[in-house]
C-alpha cells in the first residue's frame, strides 16, 4: 500500500514554533522505526517533515518526504495527499484533541485510517472520564477527584483532605506523558501544583489521584474492536518531581520480567476489550503495587514503548497492525528475541560534523538535532542484548559515546 505516516511534532505540528526537544527524541523515534518497519514490509511510505528537520536529512526510510512549512500546513497536505495514498497513520498526544482532530481529517478523505476510531479516542483520552469508566467497570485504579481549575485554593484542599491522603497526583485530564503532572506530599504545595496544571493544560478541569506506590509499566497490544492481544509487558522510567521541577518519562525497556507480568498482561487486554472502537495499536499504563496491578491510562495511539518492541518482535509488529485494522486478524503466537532499553539524553546542540556521525550510530534512535534557536538538545538512544543486564549496559555505552562525541 501506499501509506501516509503523520507524526505531529517532527511533521509540521511546531511549524513556526520552538519545538520541544524531549518530546521531539520521543516522536522522531516512533516515527523512525514505524516508517522502516512499514518500509521493510513492502508499503510505499510518504512522510511529513517540519522544514527544520527535514533540511538536516535526518534518517528516514521514506519513499517521499514533504517539508511543512507554516503552521496549520500539514493539516491541509494530509488532505490533499490523502488522495494519492491508500491509507493514513498519525502518531499525535491527545492534549488539545489533536489526536482526535487529525483522525476526524482523515476519516473524512474516504481511505483507511489506521488509527483507533476517533470516537474511540474521545472515549479515553479524556482521563476524568477514562477513570470514572474504568472504576464502573470493575478494573481496579488509583482513587481519583475530579477538580476544577476555577476552584478556588481552599476547595481543592479540603476536597483533598476528605478524599484523599497524601501524597497525591496533580494530572491534567488531557495530558500526555508527563506533561503538566506533579506530586504533591503535603498542603504547602498544592498551590503550586494547581499553577502547573493551568499553565500546562487546555481544560478547566484535571484530576487528583491517590499516589500509589510501586512500578510503573505499561502494556503494549494490538486490537480490532473486538478482541486484544498483549505484544509486550514493558519497563517505565518516570521521574515524578514536585510541582516546582518537570516530571517526565526518561525511557523504558522491554521486555520487562515481573512476578506481575501474566496479571498485567490479561488485565490490560480486558480494559482494551471493554471498550468499542479501539483497534490498531494501543498502550496501557499500569502501577504494579503489592496489592495488584492499577490501571493508569489508556493510550489510543502508537507509544514510546514501540520503539523497544519493534527491536525485540519476532514479526513485523507494523504490518501486523495493519492486518487488525484492515482484516481484523490478530497475531497468534509470538516470541522476543533479547531485549531492548533506551533511554532520552540531553545533550549540548552537537556541531554539524558530530550531528552527522550521531545518524550513523545504530544506537541512536533520534539524534539531537540542530535547531537554531536552542543550546540543547535531546536524542534518544537504544541499547540492546540477550539479557536486560546486557541490554542496559549497552544502552549505557552508547549514551556515554554520545555525550564523549558532543562535548
Amino acid at each position: 500500500m501506499k501509506i501516509i505516516v503523520y507524526e505531529h511534532v517532527s511533521g509540521g505540528g511546531y511549524a513556526e514554533q520552538p519545538i520541544p526537544t524531549s518530546v521531539l527524541a520521543e516522536g522522531f523515534g516512533m516515527l523512525r522505526e514505524i516508517v522502516a518497519d512499514y518500509t521493510a514490509a513492502g508499503h510505499e511510505v510518504t512522510v511529513l517533515l517540519d522544514s527544520r528537520i527535514a533540511k538536516l536529512h535526518p534518517p528516514l526510510e521514506a519513499f517521499c518526504i514533504l517539508s511543512i512549512f507554516f503552521s496549520k500546513e500539514s493539516e491541509r497536505f494530509l488532505r490533499n495527499v490523502a488522495s494519492i495514498n491508500d491509507a493514513t497513520y498519525i502518531i499525535a498526544p491527545e492534549t488539545g484533541h489533536t489526536l482526535q482532530s487529525l483522525v476526524e481529517v482523515t476519516e473524512q478523505t474516504g481511505k483507511i485510517s489506521l488509527n483507533c476510531e476517533s470516537e474511540a479516542i474521545k472515549t479515553v483520552a479524556d482521563k476524568a472520564a477514562l477513570y470514572d469508566d474504568l472504576q464502573k467497570k470493575g478494573f481496579r485504579t488509583p482513587k481519583t477527584l475530579v477538580l476544577n481549575s476555577s476552584d478556588s485554593l481552599i476547595q481543592v484542599t479540603q476536597a483533598i483532605k476528605r478524599e484523599l491522603s497524601y501524597p497525591v497526583i496533580f494530572k491534567p485530564v488531557d495530558g500526555v506523558g508527563c506533561g503538566g503532572l506533579s506530586i504533591v506530599k503535603e498542603e504547602a504545595h498544592v498551590k503550586k501544583a494547581l499553577e502547573k496544571i493551568k499553565a500546562e493544560s487546555r481544560t478547566t478541569h484535571f484530576v487528583v489521584q491517590q499516589f500509589i506506590e510501586g512500578e510503573s509499566a505499561s502494556v503494549s497490544l494490538l486490537c480490532n474492536n473486538k478482541k486484544a492481544v498483549a505484544l509486550s509487558f514493558n519497563m517505565q522510567s518516570i521521574t515524578l518531581a514536585e510541582p516546582n521541577e518537570t516530571s517526565s518519562y526518561d525511557g523504558g525497556c522491554v521486555p520487562f520480567n515481573h512476578p506481575q507480568k501474566q496479571e498485567a498482561l490479561s488485565l490490560a487486554e480486558k480494559v482494551v476489550e471493554s471498550f468499542s472502537g479501539l483497534r490498531g495499536y494501543v498502550g496501557v499504563d499500569l502501577v504494579l503495587a503489592k496489592n495488584g496491578s492499577h490501571i493508569v491510562d489508556v493510550n489510543p495511539r502508537l507509544t514510546t514503548s514501540y520503539i523497544g518492541l519493534s527491536k525485540v518482535a519476532d514479526f513485523n509488529v507494523a504490518e501486523a497492525l495493519i492486518n487488525s485494522v484492515i482484516k481484523g486478524q490478530l497475531p497468534s503466537k509470538h516470541e522476543n528475541r533479547g531485549f531492548a532499553c533506551f533511554s532520552k539524553v540531553e545533550t549540548p546542540t552537537p556541531s554539524t560534523i558530530t550531528f552527522q556521525k550521531a545518524i550513523q550510530s545504530s544506537n541512536i534512535i533520534s539524534p539531537p538535532f540542530q535547531l537554531g534557536e536552542k543550546t540543547k538538545s535531546c536524542s534518544l538512544v537504544i541499547g540492546e542484548g540477550e539479557s536486560s543486564d546486557k541490554a542496559m549496559h549497552d544502552l549505557e555505552e552508547a549514551k556515554k559515546n554520545l555525550l564523549n562525541n558532543i562535548t
